[in-house]
């Protein structure tokens, strides 16, 4: 008799080893068989009290009212330069030649222009290249079907302006960015963030009084004149056609 405890002891001992072996399988078989939906529950059911309130849902229903409005303002803004483009690209005139930009180089993006047409079209170089808005380069080569333009924004681009208001002249230079610089010839020019740069009346490279940019920031402190960040009319980084002037 002594031997039966020790007996259903010992099967007890065994049944606890095996007991976890059973178990593993036996969530297995449900995970096969629910294809996990009794998990997905089980965590929806834990993580139900951390779920959005009220509070949040409203957090949330603004946050895709702005990301719609957001999209809305996008297309507007894409719509009207598309509508620009279309302007441009049908408003050739005897003087002016709409050509298409084929291409930009992405390590050169505020540097060069590849345009369409070339001298077959009446395109020389030296030609002002016209934007939406105003003066965006200068032809620098010319083959019979292409040209390559050089950006108002090209390290190394010099232009002479004009800001009409304070009576002042300057040299626009490129500096690989989207806003070239105007380094004033006087010490004093007397202008104010807001002043229209144009090209120069006094200008025989380019026609005079073409429309620039306008200045958005003044370094009075600069050494040996002052120089101004200008804000180009015409974004060279989203240009699809151009005008060219014939020379």
């Amino acid at each position: 008799m002594a031997g039966g405890p020790k007996l259903v002891g010992l099967r007890l001992h065994h049944l606890r080893k095996v007991l976890p072996f059973f178990f593993l399988v036996g969530c297995l078989f449900l995970v096969r068989w629910s294809k996990g939906a009794f998990f997905v529950d089980t965590y929806a059911l834990i993580t139900r009290p951390f779920w959005p309130g009220s509070s949040q849902r409203e957090w949330l229903q603004y946050g895709d009212l702005v990301e719609s409005q957001v999209m809305v303002d996008l297309l507007q803004a894409d719509n009207n330069r598309l509508r620009r483009m279309l302007a441009i690209k049908s408003s050739s005139t005897p003087d002016l030649v709409s050509v298409p930009v084929i291409a930009r180089k992405s390590n050169g993006w505020w540097q060069q222009l590849e345009l369409g047409k070339g001298s077959v079209a009446g395109i020389q170089i030296g030609a002002a290249v016209m934007g939406p808005g105003g003066l965006l380069g200068i032809v620098e080569s010319v083959t019979p079907s292409t040209a390559r333009v050089r950006l108002l924004t090209a390290p190394g681009s010099r232009v002479g302006v004009w800001v009409n208001r304070a009576k002042h002249h300057g040299i626009l230079l490129g500096i690989g960015t989207n806003r070239p610089q105007l380094t004033f010839l006087d010490k004093d020019p007397k202008v104010i963030a807001g002043d229209v740069v144009s090209t120069s009346p006094a200008s025989t490279i380019l026609p005079p009084n073409l429309p620039v940019g306008v200045i958005q920031s003044l370094d009075k402190k600069a050494l040996p004149a002052p120089i101004a960040s200008v804000q180009l009319l015409s974004a060279p980084e989203a240009i699809d056609w151009v005008q060219v002037q014939k020379r």
